[in-house]
Order: structure tokens, then sequence, then C-alpha cells
């Protein structure tokens, strides 16, 4: 009894688990700061039995999902943080289009000679909303419409991710090179999604602040694009469809307030201390 007390107590001693943070559309190579910020990373990290086990992934998601830039990007710094940490269970938080590049990596073993080790690694990703079904607006987007400008801080314009994640283009993926939709294989490790249900941009409510009023007031408008349940760039339909949803927004924030996509990937209404204790 006294011996094992004293192996937990050693420094190193839960390196065994680890903790990925992968960001969505765009090209990040200071995602810590300037997709997630640090207040939501630091918080979530410390679900981990050794919070220092953790990397954030920096890559060019503006890429097709299996690029080189992308899921190669992916693969090689997930394999490069699980060996060095010696990780045996990782744990993955994505948000967006990040989801669809960690489906690929998990749907594909035989693509690349990384992927099989990520797989037999990787417990659970958490996927906060995804976009596995597309979105409506990257269809605008594409289409060359007022949707380029005015999405132009969200997607990048019209960049081979945006591209992919047109909604029939998505269907195309889905039915043919990407599990855990319906009708499709599972995907080998458990994947759980987040979704965000709706935007508030009141000037007068302080809820509507949390990760910047812009955004919230740039989301107002295309959600008017989308279905009443979304979170200004996707249908919760999308969000949901692939792996199981965990909840939706309003069932577990603090006050009950929705997330925008915005939101959900900074430290808004409790999500971070709810992803903490997820981990």
């Amino acid at each position: 009894m006294l011996i094992a007390l004293a192996v937990a107590a050693l420094p190193g001693a839960y390196a065994a688990e680890g903790l990925a943070f992968v960001h969505g559309t765009g090209k990040q190579t200071d995602a810590y700061n300037d997709y997630w910020t640090g207040d939501f990373i630091n918080t979530v990290r410390q679900g981990l039995p050794n919070p220092a086990n953790y990397v954030v992934i920096n890559c060019d998601f503006e890429q097709y999902m299996w690029d080189s830039a992308a899921a190669g990007c992916l693969a090689g710094q997930l394999t490069s943080f699980i060996n060095a940490k010696q990780i045996t269970s990782l744990k993955v938080i994505t948000h967006s289009n990040g989801g669809n590049v960690m489906r690929w990596i998990l749907s594909n073993p035989t693509w690349d000679s990384r992927y099989p080790g990520i797989i037999s690694k990787t417990s659970r990703v958490i996927a906060l909303a995804p976009s596995s079904g597309g979105t409506p607006l990257a269809d605008a987007v594409v289409a060359g419409n007022a949707f380029e400008t005015t999405l132009g801080w969200l997607l990048g314009y019209a960049n081979d991710a945006v591209v992919m994640q047109q909604v029939s283009w998505m269907a195309s993926y889905n039915a043919q090179w990407l599990y855990g939709t319906p009708g499709r294989p599972a995907l080998p490790s458990y994947f759980e999604t987040v979704v965000g249900s709706d935007v508030e941009s009141a000037v007068w409510d302080s809820d509507s602040y949390c990760g910047g009023y812009q955004n919230q007031v740039a989301l107002e408008v295309t959600q008017n694009w989308l279905n009443s349940c979304s979170d200004g760039f996707l249908n919760c339909s999308s969000q949901s469809l692939a792996g199981s949803v965990w909840f939706t927004d309003t069932s577990k924030t603090n006050g009950g307030e929705p997330l925008s996509h915005q939101q959900s990937r900074r430290d808004c209404f409790g999500l971070p201390t709810l992803l903490k204790n997820r981990i």
C-alpha cells in the first residue's frame, strides 16, 4: 500500500494521459492565444491527472482535410506529442472543421502510417460545434455572393476547407470516406459533440460580449440563412450528425446560455469547466 502511494506521488506517474486541442478552419501559428485563449485551455487541462500533458495544435486547416498540411500536420504533431510524453490514453478537444480532420484520421487508418498509432491511443474526442454535415454558408461563400465578405473573418473566404464544407460535399465524404454518421461504421474512438443552438447579440446583455460582441452581431446576421436551431455558422443537425451528442448548450451552460460558433471555443458560460470535468 505504501509502495503504491509512493509511486502515485512520483512526478510523471500520470504521464500516460494526454490532451490535444485541435482548432478549426484557418491557418494557425499560435492557436493557444488566437483561437482558444489561455483562459480556456488552462481551465480545461486541469482535468488531467498531470495538467502539463497537453498540446495545442497549429496546422493549416484551410486545406482539404486529407491534405498533408491538414491531417498530415495534425498526425505529425499528435505523434510527436504521444511519443514525447509516452501517452497511452489521448483525449482530443476539437472545434468546427477540426472535427472533420480528426474524423479523417480515425476513419482512414491505412492512409498514413502514423494514423494507426494515433487511433490506438485516442480514447475520446469531444467535438465542439463540429461541421460534420457542412454548412449552407460554405455554399454561399463558394458561390461568391455577399457572404464572402460577411464571413471572411470566420471562414477565410473560399479556400479548400470552405469548399469541402459545402453541404453536398460533406454528404459525399460522409457516405464514402468518413465514419460515425448514420448508416456508416462507428468511429474507433468515442466521438461526442457539444451543440450550439442560438446566437444572442443584444447590446444591453453582457452575455453577448463573451467571445467578442462584433462576432456575435455577424453570427446573428448569418443565422438568418440557417435553421432556427443553429450557432450562427452551423445548423444543429450538422453539429450532431457524427458520433453522439453529449449536450446541447442550454442544457448545461451557466444560466442556460446558448453558445454561438465563436463562444464554443472560448471561456464562456462555464464551458471550460464542463470540459475539465468531462476529461
